[in-house]
């Protein structure tokens, strides 16, 4: 068993792990040949969606972790273009997993290296009000959640059952 978080930050960055964590387990649940599925053709497709998580992720550490970030420094798009060129929009089903894998260790760290005292500074958020880098950092918490349950739910669409429900049906 491990030890708990002792720190706001570090509570907030396993927060982040878990909820990574069970994307990439609803992402390996989805076979392959199915990353190009979309429920409705207005819908992100299964890779769409994945890699919205990861750059949300990348622009989530990137922004919180500037001296002088700002949510409204620059347009959505622009924020997302910044931090997470680059991605490899045509990966395959494995490759994408490692990418959001990676990401978030690379997420953790950088949200580590600037500390918890960095993390209680105030920030701009989209709305223009402004918060606590780390109460922003748990609305992305809560953006990842959501789109874990979207993938739940493109897996129960797909006639499969969602990962986070074979891990309760097993122990149960």
């Amino acid at each position: 068993m491990s030890q708990p978080a002792n720190t706001l930050l570090e509570e907030a960055l396993e927060a982040w792990t878990y909820a990574r964590e069970g994307v990439i387990e609803e992402a390996a649940n989805i076979g392959g040949d199915s990353y190009d599925w979309r429920p409705h053709e207005d819908a992100r497709s299964v890779r769409e969606l994945i890699l919205h998580i990861v750059e949300s992720g990348m622009m989530m550490a990137g922004e919180l972790s500037r001296p002088e970030g700002d949510f409204q420094r620059l347009s959505f798009q622009q924020l997302l273009a910044e931090h997470a060129a680059g991605l490899p929009v045509d990966a395959g089903p494995a490759e994408l997993r490692d990418v959001l894998r990676s990401s978030l260790v690379e997420g953790v760290a950088t949200l580590r290296s600037v500390g918890e005292l960095h993390m209680l500074q105030l920030i701009r958020r989209f709305d223009g009000n402004y918060g606590t880098r780390l109460a922003w950092m748990h609305h992305g918490v809560s953006h990842e959640e959501y789109h874990r349950g979207q993938l739940a739910m493109y897996a129960r669409a797909m006639g499969l059952v969602p990962a986070l429900t074979q891990l309760i049906q097993a122990s149960g």
